[in-house]
């Protein structure tokens, strides 16, 4: 496959002297699932003639969004080549873009990108996308965009380069997450989106959003923001779209749209405000952000001209840079690992969970139950030791339905049917029909025997035992019981409904048709499952345990708190001591404990954190306003060593790296995990790891400290 890009206006491929004349993208995107423009004639209504409308799909359901890559664009340019001449004959009066059901589009088809090696090829790349969506704005004929369902990145750039656009008040996502990838909005988003909406809100979209976890836009939303100048119900979405198109054909209506302020002291101060937000999210490690707040700055003064060629400069750089390569592989993690478990059995030896039981009532066991039910749909059965904690986890779980329902989330039927299939016992009998059995009861593992035990007695035998312990062994919890078989740990992480991980440990007689049920169990939860061998801690708290033994290790041998906590901004999800506090310090003090004990010439316990727990307190900081401050309680609990050692910033974060790089490797070499990727996963996913780092494990490669740890890299160079 050879796409011809010497019809690309020269000033987008002038700029960096190219002077290839064909840019062959076939060995790049072997794979690319070609989304095609399907264009049919539609006579609008009230007579008001030919209208084109052209449908985005790529021949598969919702499941396997539209995307744009090198084949896909050719072919809507193709298409787009006709309706031009057609256009200029007079035979169309406007053009239209639509999507398959549910999907807009969801921008470029990222497949290729880690085998671009050369600049001429990501320019190429950027250079594309502006020249056939220019082609559809530049159309003799009013333009549309019906964005009927999910839309990002790119399928967010091709609405805006059309004239006019509507949206379903149903879409369930609108974003521009480039950012969030390693990259930017390359395609024009850049300069068309500040300059529709202004500065402030199009900086919430293409920064602010992906930074915050890749935040969404739902259909109401992005209407409110100016980003569509209709918004219709789904039901009758295209028949309205096409309505109003004709309305705005002939005249009849008319789009008004609000002024943009370019007042420059007004856009530099969103611009510096923006940046703040980097500065906090990012620590400087992420240069798209920077990167696309340069090209939003330049927007109000470019030209098109200008800010497309500067699109593609920006966007071939960041193609060929370490960290977007980082965030790429951490997004085929997230994307394709996560569905298929290294390790998992064959999902047909899975039972069916038909009931659920829950041991505990607390504010874990009521987020497990709230999550069952909603995604399982069976009845769910939670026991306590009194009818007081049942009453409390049960009506937790029924208050949290009601606050589905009343932002619109649930319908009155589903929520009652929620509600009744979740009750309550202080009898664990109840469980004799339940096909999968949680505990998440108090972390000590005589208190987890007796439990079992106790919930033995009373289940059939091919009920699943799931344990939601954090760092206790599995094997032995299990060990005294009739079929130790049946036990697997099933660790979630909190908040349960927002983190995606789940890990998996499998006992040391853990059966596969109780692995192949956990796996099953899990995916229908939506979790990101990760099998893990049973060793102390497992994986994602083991590296946290390390990772915060370590910084606490620094600040007891006399290195001041905020430097410790500053070393790491663009690492960890959050500063080591904030952290702290939202884990709460007595589980963290737990967790390291249990891993002393394990690994006492590895792992280390604060003495300050031993005396804020010893104290009550909950945490390093306080916010008065909003903002942490250390607690002054806390601050005199904190003890001076005689000789103190004082690290810098950097100095802090290569000794803690590299006590990560030597657990990772320990880890892999006892089969704690399969592979690296594993390790990046569950911490991506677990503990909020930064993509634009990959995770751990690219991080440490490529700052080099694998090999100065370990003697070898963890991931083949160009991973």
């Amino acid at each position: 496959m050879g796409i011809n890009t010497t019809n690309t206006d020269a000033s987008t491929i002038d700029a960096e002297k190219m002077d290839t004349e064909t840019m062959d993208f076939g060995a790049l995107f072997p794979d690319e699932v070609i989304t095609k423009a399907l264009a049919r004639d539609i006579a609008l209504p009230g007579g008001a003639g030919t209208f084109v409308l052209i449908t985005l799909d790529n021949g598969f359901d919702h499941t396997k969004p539209n995307t744009f890559g090198p084949a896909s664009l050719a072919g809507l340019s193709g298409v787009l080549d006709t309706l031009l001449d057609r256009a200029e004959a007079g035979e169309i009066v406007g053009v239209g873009v639509t999507g398959k059901p549910f999907i807009f589009a969801v921008g470029a088809d990222l497949t290729g990108v880690p085998k671009v090696t050369q600049r001429e090829q990501a320019l190429a790349i950027g250079a594309l996308g502006h020249k056939t969506f220019e082609q559809l704005r530049t159309l003799p004929v009013p333009t549309f965009a019906f964005v009927n369902g999910a839309a990002m990145g790119g399928g967010v750039e091709i609405a805006l380069s059309a004239a006019y656009r509507s949206i379903s008040a149903g879409v369930p996502a609108l974003a521009l997450p480039e950012c969030f990838l390693g990259l930017l909005p390359g395609w024009g988003g850049c300069f068309m989106l500040p300059n529709l909406i202004g500065v402030t809100s199009a900086l919430k979209v293409i920064i602010e959003n992906p930074l915050n976890t890749n935040r969404m836009l739902k259909g109401p939303q992005a209407f409110e923001l100016g980003i569509a100048d209709a918004m219709f119900e789904p039901a009758m979405f295209l028949e309205d779209s096409l309505s109003w198109a004709a309305g705005v054909i002939t005249g009849k209506t008319v789009v008004a749209r609000p002024e943009i302020d370019r007042d420059q002291a007004a856009w530099e101060g969103a611009i510096a405000a923006a940046k703040r937000i980097v500065k906090a999210k990012t620590g400087g490690a992420a240069p798209a952000p920077l990167r696309a707040l340069e090209l939003v700055s330049a927007a109000r003064t470019a030209s098109r001209t200008e800010a497309y060629a500067a699109e593609d400069k920006a966007l071939a750089d960041l193609l060929l840079c370490d960290e977007t390569r980082s965030n790429l592989y951490a997004f085929d993690l997230v994307q394709k690992r996560a569905k298929r478990p290294a390790g998992a059995p064959d999902r047909s030896l899975a039972r069916p969970v038909t009931k659920v039981g829950i041991v505990g009532a607390g504010l874990m066991a009521s987020q497990l139950a709230l999550l069952f039910v909603q995604r399982l749909e069976v009845p769910i059965v939670m026991t306590d030791l009194d009818q007081g904690r049942v009453d409390t986890g049960v009506g937790y779980v029924h208050a949290e339905i009601d606050k589905l329902l009343g932002r619109g989330r649930v319908s009155t039927d589903r929520a009652n049917r929620l509600k009744g299939l979740v009750q309550g016992s202080t009898s664990k009998d109840d469980f004799a029909d339940a096909d999968f059995v949680i505990e998440a009861v108090f972390e000590e593992i005589g208190v987890k025997k007796q439990v079992f035990a106790e919930v033995e007695a009373v289940v059939s035998a091919g009920c699943v035992l799931a344990t939601n312990t954090s760092s206790l062994s599995i094997t032995e919890m299990a060990a005294d019981l009739k079929n130790p078989e049946r036990v697997v740990g099933f660790h979630f992480f909190n908040p349960v409904a927002v983190m995606p991980l789940l890990e998996i440990i499998r006992g040391d007689k853990t059966d596969d048709a109780t692995l192949a049920t956990a796996f099953a169990t899990g995916k229908t939860l939506k979790k990101t499952s990760i099998l893990a061998k049973d060793s102390p801690s497992f994986i994602a708290n083991r590296l946290l345990g390390r990772f915060m033994g370590e910084v606490g290790r620094i600040v007891d041998e006399g290195t001041p708190l905020d430097i410790a906590d500053h070393a790491f901004a663009g690492f960890a999800p959050m500063p080591p001591f904030e952290l702290l506090g939202l884990v709460g310090p007595a589980i963290a003090l737990h967790n390291n404990e249990s891993l002393l004990r394990a690994f006492p010439d590895r792992f280390y316990v604060s003495d300050g954190l031993r005396r804020l727990v010893a104290a009550g307190k909950p945490g390093f900081y306080i916010y008065p306003e909003g903002k942490p401050v250390l607690d002054p309680e806390v601050a005199a609990l904190m003890e001076t060593p005689a000789h103190p050692v004082v690290l810098d910033s950097a100095q802090v974060r290569e000794q803690v790296l590299a006590a990560l790089a030597q657990e990772a490797q320990l880890m892999l070499d006892e089969g704690v995990v399969a592979a690296p990727m594993d390790i990046d996963l569950a911490l991506i996913t677990g503990a909020g790891f930064a993509f634009w780092n990959g995770g751990l494990t690219p991080l440490l490669d490529r700052s080099g400290i694998s090999e100065k740890v370990n003697g070898k890299r963890f991931l083949p160079r160009g991973a």
